[in-house]
């Protein structure tokens, strides 16, 4: 197998065309990267070009909004063009399309699906584990455009070894390879895997929607039937809007060459655009800028344009290509012609249907046309001039795009030439986000040799009997524990709580407890007990949330009792009022032998257990993320009488009160 880093492979061309339009109209650089992110091929475009010779970034690029940050969005912008130029070189048929796009549900089912594992997990780099669901399996995208059978059949056969090749290639790091090398794993090899190899394994389970993936949920994370089909329920609707809102059918028969020949479109008129004001002088006074580019405009349009520039209250005509220009001012004040509107509302404006005023009848008459469109340059929040364009109404639109396009990238120059020389800073938005990328960056690799250390300070604590050095070892782990602890907290981004449905708390413990009992209290010795009160327990929430959060819990209780036996209690409480709103509280408590001091720094960390071999650690992570996500909150009290777990979940009166 001989891969080029920079590989040339197709696109959903619907995806290019949105990515392209966004950065043209300077939409937000988080937009633009997940737009490009929801794409193999642009993913893979990007990361191997951004981690190139021609760029030498400082540390390897593992991210396409890493790689917008660097290179700034002009760059960027550059970079889809030259990739889209690419996929007009892709001629696929029928079928090919086909394959196409069910390769780009399966590629963004599973990406999702990586990504709100790692979130329910608690894994620290959730962006990381969506690209990777996105990368898993570009060797199917290599074979559609392979012309020898032979070739593709291997590519097929070998996606994990293509994808790990690729991505150690492009220098996204070690695990990250070896989440692409055991993708096909077993669920019961992957019990003590890394977490990130785990991660990738189920999602590309779970995006089949089989029921081997909803048992692998089970085996490899722990998590419950019902709640595992909620998470494929939801991913599924998300991969559908995100088709629907990029025109791209799933149910029907899907054919791309209509979105290829927009495509060409778009880049043929980006091309003139940027080649004809290639031709002017952009250096000097703002006004002279503007003069100049008259020239240009109408090269890229076909069509007399005039320009105004803006000084003081006035419009002053500068320019034009329709024959003389004569010494021509007039207020900026809105007026009711198209020129003053364009400069006021910041839009192009056309003269269309509407009756001409006396200004837009002389503008008429000087570009010698039966129409005209104003089209404004806008700098932040400043309007420094206005084109005025000559049409018949006849291709319109073409014209508009082709002078938006034109005014835009004059606009991007200006704003350029206005900052000094030497600042080549960015705005304050995207500086603020690469030190998060780097404070994260930097976290992880702090992290990885404190968890070293932990395990050492394990190991050699085992092999000492002395009782004062034990304890001093102790508490050298404890503040390890606390230190990445601190370094998680600083590195987790907390995310906006989507709109849910509403329960009723009481009534989902009743049919829980059913099951619980007979499935964890059957054998004589111990007991479950609930509890209920009789106020209303309503809350805005999921059941398939509130059920795993359960079942953990007693699931841990049940396991933290002697075998002599013991009782898990569950109670609740409505209504429970804490800074001026109101919970629902539920108590899930056991006569266990409590916490051990070790594990409790740590409590819902991933790596916290103390159940033995085969247990992965993640039972109260996922209890935690799932409170965090409902905006509730869990303590804990434990000793040697047993251990009790308070939860506050927003009562669905004070949701709704908040939300109106």
């Amino acid at each position: 197998m001989d891969l080029a880093p920079d590989l040339q492979l197709p696109s959903i061309p619907e995806v290019t065309l949105r990515a392209l339009e966004a950065c043209q109209q300077e939409e937000s650089y988080r937009t633009i990267s997940e737009i490009v992110s929801v794409d193999t091929a642009l993913v893979a475009r990007v990361l191997a070009l951004v981690n190139s010779p021609l760029y030498r970034p400082e540390a390897p690029i593992k991210s396409v909004e890493q790689a917008l940050l660097r290179l700034g969005i002009r760059r960027f912008h550059t970079l889809l063009l030259t990739a889209a130029l690419r996929q007009l070189l892709f001629e696929l048929g029928g079928d090919e399309w086909q394959q196409l796009r069910d390769f780009w549900r399966h590629s963004l089912t599973t990406a999702l699906t990586a990504r709100a594992l790692a979130t329910l997990t608690r894994y620290q780099e959730p962006d990381e584990a969506f690209m990777l669901g996105m990368l898993h399996n570009i060797g199917e995208l290599i074979a559609l455009k392979t012309p020898a059978p032979e070739a593709q059949e291997y590519y097929v056969s070998h996606q994990p070894e293509v994808a790990a090749e690729l991505v150690t290639t492009w220098g996204l790091g070690a695990m990250a390879a070896d989440a692409m090398r055991y993708q096909q794993a077993l669920p019961n090899e992957l019990r003590d895997a890394s977490h990130l190899v785990k991660l990738i394994s189920l999602a590309t389970r779970l995006a089949l929607s089989d029921t081997a993936g909803i048992a692998a949920a089970t085996t490899v994370f722990g998590l419950n039937e019902e709640l595992t089909r909620e998470i494929n329920r939801r991913i599924a609707n998300e991969v559908s809007s995100m088709a629907v809102s990029m025109g791209i059918p799933l149910d029907d028969d899907y054919n791309g060459e209509s979105a290829t020949r927009k495509l060409k479109q778009t880049i043929l008129q980006q091309a003139i655009a940027s080649q004809a004001l290639g031709l002017a002088d952009l250096q000097g006074p703002v006004h002279q800028v503007l003069s100049e580019t008259v020239n240009s405009l109408t090269l890229t349009t076909g069509l007399p344009a005039l320009c105004f520039g803006h000084s003081d209250d006035s419009l002053v005509l500068l320019s034009g290509t329709a024959g003389d220009t004569p010494q021509f001012a007039l207020s900026a004040q809105p007026g009711g012609s198209v020129l003053t509107e364009a400069f006021t509302t910041g839009q192009p404006v056309s003269l269309g249907t509407r009756t001409p005023t006396v200004l837009d009848r002389q503008l008429l008459s000087l570009l010698r046309t039966p129409s005209l469109l104003a089209v404004p340059v806008v700098t932040g929040n400043a309007c420094p001039g206005v084109f005025a364009l000559g049409t018949d109404n006849a291709n319109l639109q073409i014209t508009t795009e082709l002078a938006l396009l034109f005014t835009r990238q004059l606009s991007a120059s200006l704003a350029k030439q206005a900052q000094e020389p030497q600042d080549t800073t960015q705005p304050d938005e995207i500086q603020q986000e690469l030190a998060r990328q780097h404070l994260r960056s930097q976290i992880h690799e702090v992290s990885n040799p404190l968890t070293i250390i932990r395990q050492y300070i394990f190991q050699l604590r085992n092999r000492l009997d002395d009782t004062e050095v034990q304890q001093e070892l102790d508490i050298i782990r404890d503040e390890l524990d606390r230190a990445g602890d601190l370094l998680l907290n600083m590195s987790r981004n907390d995310k906006a709580s989507e709109e849910t449905d509403s329960i009723e708390l009481n009534a989902e413990i009743k049919d829980l407890s059913r099951i619980l009992e007979d499935s964890l209290f059957s054998d004589g010795r111990s007991s479950l007990n609930v509890l209920l009160c009789d106020h209303p327990t309503t809350l805005a929430s999921d059941a398939a949330p509130l059920r795993q959060i359960v079942i953990n819990l007693v699931r841990n209780a049940a396991e933290s009792l002697t075998e002599q036996g013991g009782e898990v209690l569950l109670r609740t409480a409505a209504p429970v009022w804490q800074n001026n709103r109101a919970w629902v509280e539920l108590e899930i408590t056991d006569t266990g032998a409590g916490i051990p001091d070790q594990v409790r720094n740590s409590l819902f960390s991933p790596v916290a257990t103390t159940k033995g071999k085969g247990h992965s650690g993640l039972g109260l992570s996922i209890v935690k993320q799932l409170i965090d996500d409902m905006e509730g909150i869990i303590a804990c009290r434990t000793g040697h009488e047993g251990t009790t777990f308070r939860i506050l979940l927003p009562a669905a009166c004070d949701k709704n009160n908040q939300t109106d």
